[in-house]
This record gives structure tokens, sequence and C-alpha cells, in this order.
């Protein structure tokens, strides 16, 4: 392969992530340049990475910037050609990076080259589609390198220089929706994403957060999920769309409260809590 890991650096954003790294220390011990972007984790996970990835460059931030704040953080340390951002809870064997940046030399327009993301059993997740604001995505998965409007920020293959024109994640978004926002600024500006099916990683989706109080991390997932959805409704549609779908989603989110609370899903209960209160918040942050 032609792909070399000297042209990347991996950049991931923890967050109470310190049971991620040892499953990530073998793939970022063959890769030189590496970045960790914590976000003021109460774990230890800095130390963590010092101990199982010692030639990472650790940015402790002491607080929690958000998803995308972190990433820009990080992107601004970068000196290579290119950047790989990878949750905590997404992993990539060396020869599949290699692949990706062998993808990312033979589609040289490409701002973005994502990897298929598969789940812990091997089945491919749909990480990858066209912009939601404008037509459904159908039809058969991806067989070989394709165009798309959007790919999952999980695991994404930046070319830095590519992004001079849009920048990279709008810090307005603290969790959620920042990889749509992204993407779709880029189709605008007829910038291709590319998703190259032949190189994967294994993606166990919304384990990169582990604390002492899980339902309270469940309560913010709900929270900002919910903020972000209207924000990027607001930023990209209009604000009566976005004010119209805060109605709807709360009589909805209220309707299915107590049906959470019968079933007794604790984690459940404090995701659809936190969406309830995110909706209902979102109104002062709207002007």
């Amino acid at each position: 392969m032609s792909g070399s890991l000297d042209e990347v650096t991996v950049v991931c954003v923890t967050y109470n992530s310190a049971h991620c790294i040892a499953a990530l220390a073998p793939l970022l011990a063959h890769c030189p340049h590496v970045i960790v972007s914590d976000n003021g984790s109460l774990d230890g996970t800095p130390a963590v990475v010092a101990q199982h990835v010692p030639h990472a460059l650790i940015l402790a931030h002491g607080r929690n910037l958000g998803f995308g704040a972190a990433n820009n953080r990080a992107l601004s340390c970068v000196n290579t050609p290119l950047a790989l951002l990878l949750n905590p809870d997404c992993v990539i064997e060396p020869d599949h990076l290699e692949r990706l940046i062998e993808s990312a030399h033979e589609h040289p327009a490409a701002a973005i080259v994502a990897p298929q993301l598969v789940d812990a059993q091997g089945r491919p997740d749909v990480n990858y589609r066209f912009p939601s604001l404008m037509w459904s995505s159908r039809g058969p998965a991806a067989e070989g390198p394709a165009c798309v409007g959007f790919v999952c920020g999980a695991a994404m293959l930046f070319r830095l220089a590519a992004f001079q024109v849009t920048g990279f994640f709008d810090e307005d978004f603290f969790l959620y929706y920042e990889d749509d926002d992204l993407c779709l600024r880029l189709f605008q500006q007829g910038i291709p994403i590319v998703v190259d099916p032949s190189a994967q990683a294994v993606h166990r989706s919304r384990g990169s957060v582990r604390g002492q109080r899980p339902w309270r991390s469940e309560y913010w997932r709900g929270y900002h999920h919910a903020q972000s959805k209207l924000m990027f409704a607001a930023k990209h549609r209009s604000f009566s769309v976005a004010r119209s779908m805060r109605q709807r989603l709360l009589w909805l989110t209220g309707l299915a409260l107590p049906l959470r609370v019968l079933l007794f899903s604790p984690k459940l209960i404090a995701r659809m809590w936190g969406r309830w209160q995110g909706l209902r918040d979102w109104r002062h942050h709207a002007h």
C-alpha cells in the first residue's frame, strides 16, 4: 500500500474515556503523530493516554469545550496534510487506515474520506448518505468509493488544505449535528466527500463516555441532541421551521415520557427528559 502513516495525525477527542484507550493503543502506537484533545475528563484520561501512548500530544482543556471545539483546537496543532478524526469508541486497524490514506491520494479533490463503519459483530452501519435537507437516500450500499453528502463524525480523514473556504467545525454546536453542518457546507461549495467501503472501522456507538453517573450522561446526550437539531434547522432552513419543529417535538416527547416511565428504562427516561429540557430551553438561545 502507498498510504503512509507519516502523512496523518490521529486526532481523538476524549471525555471520561479512559476505558477506551487500551483498545486504541495498538493503532496509535503505529502512528507517529497523535493528538488527544481532552474535554476535562474526571476519570484520569490524560494520565492513561500518557501511559499507553507516550508520544501523543495531550491538550488538556480542563473543561468540556464540546466535540467540535475540541477537534478544532487539535486541528490547529496539526502539521501533516491529513488528519484522522477518530472517536474514542471507534477502532481502525493500521492497514485499513493505510487504505484510507491511499484512497485520499486516489481522490485528491476530496476534503473528507471516510471508512465504512461496522459494529462489534462486523455488521455495516449506515454512516453515510446524501444531504437530508435536499433528498432522501435510497438504494443499495456503496460497493466501492462513492461521493456522498454526509459521513458520520466518528471516523473521518480530513485533507486540511480543502477546508480553506469552509473552515472546520461550527463551535455553536456543542454536541451532535456538527458533522451534519460541516458536511453540508462542503457539499454546498461543491467540495467532494468520499466514503470508501474497502476501509472499515469498528464503532461501538455511545461507548466513548463512562462516568460515575451514567444517567446524567444520558440526560446531557438528550439535551444537546435536541438543542443541536433545532440549531441545525434554524441555520440551514429557517427560524420559523425550527420553531415549528420545536413545538411538534415538545408534544411528541411529552407524550412519550410516561411510556418510558412505565417501561422503566432509566437510561431512556434520562435521555428523553434531557431532550424535553433541551427543547424547552432552546428558545432562550434562539435570538
